[in-house]
């Protein structure tokens, strides 16, 4: 099952150099010009995990395998986008895929010159919203007109659409994205399947300077209220420093150099965890003396699905699932003696799988 950010943003903010940093690999050229990702590069990486760790320690596993959250690095957007201007129709294409949005903002001054000729982050924020707005808007007033047609009908999907894409398009031509459109929850699954580009979740991302990163600076200062106004994620970053940090191979050195920057951990760390909860996943476990391994989900699963996940045949096949909370494995020292303890459960297929559930599936095909 794969979750994926898509990097986006105008020309010359640093969204090359971040998805370096992030894959801890050039797979993206990094250039001071517009477009020098002509195709996204798609590269995944671990999610950080200490109950991971320490759950391997206890199992005394061989191997440890983290949970994985792909981001994808698109070109570039320029106003006019909408209308296929500069890689607009590509730009738009590339972000319907994905499934959040990771919205690096710059938030310093530099050589590297701005599109734009200046720097502010609110409003290469508008320019890009608005050329998803327009672009959201044009395909949602066709559809309208084309479920109207058929509602008439009595068609029962077509009506369900019409009244979904009717209170979107009066939201999208007042400047509402469709995420902020009053839905009821049968509604949202509805326009989940329209797959719109502002219907995704968006996290800011503030690319500033190195002596800002700790505390962030007047820029990013707005770019936060920005985000705490629409229900948004922010996190603060300095990609140049991030790309320095990826280039550390011993985590002792590595953590000194983000002690000394006044960093309890790095900002890609707070990226993908951020991007991790924006998307409404869960982490469970399967441990063992051969590996200890994290696994994703969406939140609100039931243990079938958290078994399918690991193969298909788990899901079509299960009987009953094991369940231990990761601290009770830990404090217990092991799954026998947590089990002794009282501490290990047997769910069945209605059961909700909670974040640190590690997980026995039993099943049969």
């Amino acid at each position: 099952m794969g979750f994926n950010c898509g990097i986006v943003g105008l020309p010359n903010v640093g969204k090359s150099t971040l998805f370096n940093a992030l894959t801890e690999a050039a797979l993206a050229e990094s250039a001071n010009y517009p477009f020098c990702t002509i195709e996204p590069n798609v590269g995944r990486v671990p999610v950080p995990d200490a109950r991971l760790d320490r759950l391997a320690e206890v199992a005394k596993s061989q191997k440890v395998i983290p949970t994985q959250l792909e981001f994808v690095d698109i070109a570039g957007l320029v106003r006019g986008a909408s209308k296929g201007e500069g890689l607009g129709n590509q730009f738009l294409a590339n972000i319907r895929e994905v499934d959040a949005v990771l919205h690096l903002l710059r938030c310093f001054e530099g050589e590297t010159a701005h599109v734009d000729g200046s720097v502010d982050p609110l409003r290469d924020a508008d320019t890009v919203e608005t050329e998803l707005l327009l672009a959201d808007l044009e395909s949602c007033e066709k559809q309208y007109e084309q479920a109207a047609k058929k509602a008439k009908q009595g068609d029962k999907d077509s009506i369900a659409k019409r009244d979904v894409l009717g209170p979107v398009v009066e939201g999208l031509r007042a400047g509402i994205p469709a995420r902020n459109v009053e839905l009821t929850a049968e509604q949202r699954k509805t326009l989940k399947g329209l797959h719109l580009l502002t219907s995704k979740p968006v996290l800011y991302v503030s690319n500033v300077d190195e002596g800002s990163v700790a505390t962030g600076n007047s820029l990013s200062q707005k770019v936060e209220e920005r985000a705490q106004q629409e229900g948004a994620g922010h996190v603060v970053i300095s990609a140049e420093i991030e790309a320095e940090v990826a280039q550390l191979s011993d985590p002792e050195e590595k953590q000194s150099f983000l002690d000394d920057l006044g960093l309890s951990e790095s900002g890609l760390s707070r990226v993908i965890k951020e991007g991790f909860r924006l998307l409404n996943l869960i982490t469970f476990f399967t441990t063992g003396p051969k590996e200890a391994r994290a696994w994703t989900v969406r939140n609100g699963a039931n243990a079938p699905e958290a078994a399918g996940v690991i193969h298909s045949d788990m899901e079509r096949g299960f009987i009953r699932a094991e369940t231990i909370f990761w601290q009770d494995f830990v404090d217990s020292g092991g799954e026998s003696a947590a089990k002794e303890a009282g501490k290990m459960r047997v769910e069945g297929r209605d059961y909700t799988v909670k974040d640190g559930d590690v997980f026995h599936f039993r099943f049969n095909v």
